[in-house]
């Protein structure tokens, strides 16, 4: 190996540490890492911004505020309360009523949001009919996962793919190409969760603040509220002590749930982080004054969190915008489409930008906060990981890799090679963000194809489906760590039911996708 292969290699591998370590913000990490390699010389300065500028990266920006006009708009809490029934019924009734519309929204929408929009609802109604939210809020997190496999928009880990293929002069995927996949994935990974989730998953834990505390919920008119700390909360990385919450928010911090623990001694020795739950003591201003904020990702009190109203025609006219973006992007790059309008591709980078400043105008969503509604981490991981790609191919890394890759196929040929190439990506996934775990493994399914002499599209697809699979671990995916502090989850929780899930999308994956997309010459 030459100097440039094993400096890649070694910078990788330092990546990943400091990610998995939670040292930084993943987007600051491979920041860092991008510059070590343009300084290096191993990439341009223009390979190394190359990234912002990629439609698919400015595509999953504008995607960011269409789900934020859906969300303040009402309409799926609105569609989620009719969904829930008002009677005694049983986990598995009420699970298939509402798990496929889960899944069906999230094939459209940011995964986040419809969690953040659903959670709080499900867990008071769970309350209040008498069942367990336990039952509920990891197989909601499952559902949205799902439903992202199903379409080039259901997650912004396919929107990186899709814009690394049209970098490469490759054609892309179309708006539902993964649906030949992700459907049966979704209908067996739904199945599988209603029929087991109530054995393999826990029965509810009462707070641990509520038991010994039971008289203070209605002291003062206070009573207890869960927040879930979102990346833009000011106290992110600083121990409670140093950070005056109460004085802050006018609420008293009573129990910290963090990575699966519930700590209730010394809180305020304790490292605040994103995705965090905070068992509050506050009374009706803060619901009232936060509850719709963007330093909290989710918030709930047994009953329903102050909103401001929105008429009616904002919630109908955001749903039929949702439907023209989808409908105009699916027949947009039909040839007929095409040859009429050929000095304009209607694809889904153009209609997602018409409905995000329509959206505006018609003030769906407060046109003047519209950079708070925007992950500017993800984006700034999207972008870099364009950059670490194209020092993975411009070292020689990828290359060294996927011949590796090919040698240990032996005679299982392609199909080996792309069983081979999801478990890697699926480990990646697990650790670190799912965005890095695809940008990491597109130059390896680029390169592994060409080993082969085949098309690259069954490889493409299968680095899709694996870098969004994150079902083992509370950290394999973000809705995951939204729900474990809310549904009081252990990290055990996840990977018992995570791991059948894993190996079940795994095995539906390499086994149809060289069907549906056949290893054919290049």
């Amino acid at each position: 190996m030459d100097f440039e292969i094993i400096f890649v290699l070694l910078g990788l591998i330092g990546m990943l540490v400091a990610l998995i370590l939670d040292k930084m913000r993943p987007g600051i990490v491979l920041l860092s890492l991008v510059v070590v390699f343009m300084a290096a010389g191993i990439i341009t300065p223009k390979q190394m911004v190359a990234g912002f500028s990629n439609r698919g990266m400015i595509t999953v920006a504008l995607l960011f505020l269409v789900s934020e006009g859906i969300r303040q708009s009402g309409a799926l809490s609105t569609i989620v309360k009719k969904l829930l029934p008002e009677e005694k019924t049983t986990v598995a009734k009420a699970q298939l009523r509402l798990l496929p519309i889960v899944s069906a929204f999230s094939a459209f929408l940011n995964n986040t949001p419809v969690v953040v929009i659903f959670a709080p609802i499900v867990k008071n109604w769970a309350k209040k009919i008498g069942l367990s939210c336990t039952k509920f809020l990891i197989p909601l997190s499952y559902a949205t996962i799902l439903g992202g496999l199903c379409t080039l928009i259901g997650t912004s880990t396919n929107l990186v793919v899709h814009g690394m293929m049209i970098e490469k002069g490759l054609p892309g995927m179309k708006m539902f190409d993964l649906a030949f996949i992700g459907i049966p994935i979704t209908v067996a990974g739904l199945a599988f969760i209603i029929l087991t989730s109530k054995k393999l998953l826990p029965a509810e834990r009462p707070d641990a603040f509520e038991d010994e505390e039971p008289d203070a919920t209605t002291e003062k008119g206070q009573h207890i509220v869960e927040v879930v700390l979102a990346s833009r909360f000011p106290g992110l990385k600083r121990k409670l002590n140093n950070f005056d919450f109460k004085r802050k928010y006018g609420a008293e911090v009573k129990e910290i749930r963090q990575g699966g623990q519930v700590i209730t001694k010394n809180l305020g020795e304790v490292t605040l982080q994103q995705g965090d739950t905070l068992v509050l003591l506050a009374d009706d201003a803060f619901t009232k004054t936060w509850g719709d904020s963007s330093v909290f990702l989710m918030m709930t009190n047994g009953k329903e969190i102050p909103i401001r109203t929105v008429p009616a025609w904002k919630k109908w006219t955001a749903l039929a915008l949702l439907l023209i973006m989808i409908i105009g992007a699916t027949i947009g790059e039909l040839p007929y489409f095409q040859e009429r309008f050929p000095n304009v591709k209607m694809d889904m980078f153009f209609f997602a930008a018409v409905t995000a400043v329509v959206m505006a105008w018609l003030k769906i969503y407060p046109p003047k906060k519209y950079t708070k509604y925007i992950s500017w981490d993800i984006l700034i991981t999207i972008a870099c990981a364009f950059a670490i790609s194209a020092a993975m191919e411009e070292s020689g890394l990828a290359a060294l890799i996927a011949n590796f890759i090919k040698d240990v196929s032996g005679s299982l040929g392609a199909w080996g090679a792309l069983a081979l190439l999801y478990f890697v990506t699926l480990v990646i996934t697990e650790l670190i963000t799912n965005n890095a775990a695809a940008a990491l493994a597109f130059p390896l399914a680029l390169e592994t194809a060409q080993q082969f002499g085949v098309d690259p599209m069954p490889f493409f697809i299968a680095i899709c489906i694996a870098a969004s699979a994150g079902f083992a671990t509370p950290i394999g995916y973000q809705t995951n760590l939204i729900v474990q502090g809310a549904g009081n989850y252990k990290f055990t929780d996840f990977t018992k039911i995570g791991i059948p899930m894993d190996l079940i999308v795994m095995a539906i994956s390499i086994t149809l996708i060289p069907l549906i997309w056949p290893f054919v010459p290049a």
